[in-house]
């Protein structure tokens, strides 16, 4: 399968199970049924949730419970359950099965309608109408048996809400995505740093990626097997995207980038490092290949930041569809005038232009360090607004992800520095 159709969200589900109990008679329970259906399809007629949100049969029983969860965990489409309490549905019957569940839960606290009918209202409309009731019992024991879970409190159709059931859902596909994610290391780390090591073993029983390394030879092999018409055709599509400073070297990265996605495809990679240590048997740093190729879907880390990698990945799934970009990134250096702090974000050559403010410009300039060939690189400032900085780092026994909300302003002008960046 090729990496982009990973990043369809639509391929991805997450259940809507609706708890009640028999004590309310086939009638009440017919309504809870009918409400919960409606609730879905309204949820996704909306177009504000990227996941198919499935509507599931309400559960009344300790087993019916247990059943459920256990078919969410074995089913490989379902990235994680919400859960509604539409009436009272006593949370002894949910301890054993959410002790199994193993995917993420959202609990939605809300009810089918909006507004208490004043002049009507009876105890029949209470007993069906009890979510204030039946979802602080469910809530009681979540925090019981100290589950993780996302708690969204609201009318099911105020924009907000569908908003906030989204971003859970967009996550829950990260981590679904992270379960079986391979991330290939072409060559080492760099040489004596300390934040780009870490546990792969601990990594993957946190995390549930797979982490491996590769001698750059074993990427050579598939880059010395392109074709000059592969490179033809690719120089094309280079052309079309870009405004192109013609140089020889330009075609040597079309040949790596090629040869470098070849490998990826072949052993299903969502992920990948490089580091300018590790570059025997290449021309130069594949910079534009990994540019184009986190353009494409792919985590990407540098000197070999395995951890970055995956979380760049991760996020490329959580934001797929969005009018964003998300690219790997180092802050280099500050610009400290009180009240106008700023700091300057690039690398060498690898930022991805997802989020590039207009066309990048392909060009080839020195580098000065790794001891190869002058590499190509998109070069572009990136567009103004909020955005987010994030990092995962490994303290020993525990990762640590930490997150920035800053504000990308407009850069001053550059001239000198032939790299794509932002500020």
């Amino acid at each position: 399968m090729h990496i982009m159709d990973k990043i369809n969200l639509k391929q991805f589900e997450v259940w809507f199970i609706t708890g009640s109990q028999h004590l309310y008679g086939e009638e009440t329970l017919n309504q809870v049924a009918a409400n919960s259906q409606e609730i879905v399809k309204h949820l996704n007629d909306s177009g504000n949730i990227a996941l198919n949100i499935v509507w599931k049969p309400t559960v009344k029983t300790p087993d019916e419970i247990t059943a459920m969860l256990q078919a969410a965990n074995m089913s490989e489409q379902c990235v994680g359950v919400i859960t509604w309490m539409h009436t009272f549905s006593p949370a002894k019957m949910w301890i054993n099965g959410l002790k199994k569940l193993q995917k993420p839960l959202q609990h939605l606290h809300t009810q089918a309608n909006r507004d208490i009918p004043w002049s009507s209202i009876d105890m029949d409309f209470m007993n069906l109408n009890q979510a204030a009731h039946g979802d602080r019992e469910f809530g009681y024991i979540r925090t019981r048996l100290n589950l993780a879970r996302k708690v969204v409190v609201g009318y099911w159709q105020n924009d907000a809400v569908q908003q906030k059931i989204n971003i859970w859902s967009r996550v829950a596909a990260a981590w679904a995505d992270s379960q079986t994610m391979k991330i290939a290391r072409i060559g080492d780390n760099m040489r004596e740093v300390a934040v780009t090591e870490g546990n792969k073993v601990s990594a993957q029983i946190q995390f549930g990626y797979s982490v491996n390394g590769y001698g750059v030879g074993d990427i050579v092999k598939y880059i010395n097997s392109v074709s000059e018409k592969e490179i033809d055709f690719l120089m094309e599509e280079y052309q079309d995207k870009y405004t192109v400073i013609f140089d020889h070297s330009i075609r040597e990265a079309a040949k790596q980038e090629i040869g470098i996605r070849r490998f990826l495809e072949e052993g299903n990679f969502s992920a990948f490092t490089t580091t300018f240590e590790n570059l025997h048997g290449l021309h130069q740093l594949p910079g534009l290949a990994s540019q184009r190729l986190m353009a494409d879907g792919y985590g990407f880390g540098a000197e070999g930041d395995w951890k970055t990698a995956a979380l760049t990945r991760s996020m490329k799934v959580m934001a797929a569809g969005l009018d964003s970009g998300v690219s790997f990134m180092e802050d280099y250096t500050y610009h400290l005038e009180m009240g106008r702090e700023r700091v300057l974000g690039a690398h060498m050559l690898e930022v991805c232009p997802s989020i590039a403010d207009g066309k990048p410009t392909l060009e080839v300039h020195p580098l000065g360090i790794g001891g190869k060939a002058d590499p190509a690189r998109l070069v572009f400032n990136c567009p103004a607004g909020p955005a987010l900085n994030a990092g995962m780092i490994d303290l020993g026994n525990h990762f640590r992800l930490i997150v920035n909300e800053v504000e990308a302003v407009t850069p001053t002008e550059l001239p000198n520095l032939p790299v794509a960046r932002t500020l």
